[in-house]
């Protein structure tokens, strides 16, 4: 019977100790509390803590550096409940100096099924209405094109299935694109992964 006791009694501080051991492990890291749309400034309010046991695989933003990405923008749409990772957050515009971010009602047909994510390059096509050039050019003419870079991408919208994507361009083109997307002429394809 002593015995037994004593081998209890071992067993629970053993298990005792495990569990220390873990909690001991444990890592404060900054969590997301509340939606944030790609490109919006980070908040205090956004943000929390967390303590997790973090597997070292994991890349997360630690609870001690949550000042450092206060101010800055999200690099992608944010969820509540999710861990923020270093790669979520950017300090730079995703619109920069000299372009101008062009809004783009497209239906099913006129988008890549591929998912599009913020930063991906893709090119603008002009396809004019058949018949029409629009600049007396011949109507076996290439189509003209312009480059763009993705910010945003919405979903789908329901029962439309329109996708707005908001496309950086340059400001010289952004004029042109808006025109093309009211004209309804617009397609949008995605560039080379070199930007080719």
């Amino acid at each position: 019977m002593i015995a037994l006791s004593l081998g209890l009694i071992a067993a629970g501080g053993a298990g005792v100790a495990v569990l220390l051991l873990q909690v001991g492990h444990r890592t404060e890291v900054v969590t997301v509390v509340r939606d944030v749309q790609v490109g919006q400034v980070l908040t205090e309010q956004d943000l929390g803590k967390a303590s997790i046991a973090l597997d070292p695989a994991v890349k997360a933003v630690h609870a001690s550096d949550l000042d450092q990405v206060v101010g800055k923008r999200a690099a992608v749409e944010l969820r509540p409940g999710s861990i923020l990772a270093p790669s979520q957050v950017t300090k730079d515009s995703l619109v920069k100096a000299g372009e101008q971010l062009v809004p783009i009602g497209l239906k099913p047909e006129q988008i890549p099924a591929t998912v599009l994510v913020p930063g991906q390059k893709v090119q603008l096509v002009h396809v004019p209405v058949q018949g029409e050039t629009g600049t007396g050019k011949a109507s076996d003419s290439p189509p003209q094109t312009l480059p763009g870079r993705v910010v945003k991408a919405s979903g789908a919208a329901p029962g439309t299935g329109v996708v707005v994507v908001d496309v950086a361009t340059s400001a010289d083109d952004g004029p042109t694109v808006a025109a093309w997307v009211s004209a309804g002429t617009l397609r949008l394809v995605l560039a080379a992964p070199d930007g080719r």
